[in-house]
């Protein structure tokens, strides 16, 4: 039996030295956030070349044109922070899969209709990528706060959206790829406060 218990004692060190170097939540979220300042700047670039490629002109701007099939960016600060953790994760899980749904949408029309900008649909999937590891590591966020729920919904993975088969110009269409592209910078400026306040809030 006195065998055993060195073999038992090291086992327990380290399953102790595990569960002290397992990502606290607070550095998931710190890690969410670093991801999301990556793939902000990866959208700023891409913008100002699908501007430049796209429309003629890398300083194009245009705020008074939306699409409603984005989600909204206007929010009510009080009620932003008073969101539970779980609404404000589940949240940022729907937007993200709309906002991959659309890139995916406009990748596929510009393999279409240009053969040519092979350099913009591969940085559009390059940012599916990045959007989709946002999505993992959500998930996960989700998963670990569940494991103390008896009942709790998960996020809901929607299919690709319908868009509107409108009369379009070429220049509409352009304009679409940007308005999703600038809507998408200023998402993820709004998703990098969330995880702030989230890391935050596990720290105190």
């Amino acid at each position: 039996m006195t065998v055993w218990w060195p073999a038992v004692a090291l086992l327990g060190c380290v399953l102790s030295a595990a569960h002290s170097l397992a990502p606290s939540p607070s550095d998931r979220y710190e890690k969410s956030f670093r991801l999301t300042r990556t793939t902000r700047a990866h959208v700023q670039q891409l913008l100002k070349k699908y501007k430049e490629q796209h429309l003629g002109n890398m300083h194009f701007e245009d705020r008074s044109q939306q699409l409603k099939s984005l989600p909204s960016l206007s929010t009510d600060f009080y009620s932003w922070l008073n969101l539970t953790d779980w609404e404000r994760l589940h949240a940022a899980f729907w937007d993200m899969q709309i906002y991959w749904n659309m890139l995916d949408w406009k990748r596929k029309q510009l393999e279409k209709e240009d053969r040519d900008h092979k350099e913009v649909r591969w940085s559009i999937s390059h940012i599916q990528w990045d959007l989709r590891d946002l999505m993992n590591q959500v998930k996960s966020q989700m998963n670990y706060m569940r494991r103390s729920w008896s009942k709790a919904t998960s996020p809901t993975v929607h299919p690709p959206l319908n868009t509107e088969a409108s009369s379009k110009t070429a220049w509409d269409s352009r304009v679409e790829g940007y308005i999703i592209l600038r809507d998408l910078d200023l998402y993820l400026t709004k998703l990098a406060r969330d995880f702030l306040l989230l890391a935050s809030k596990t720290r105190s």
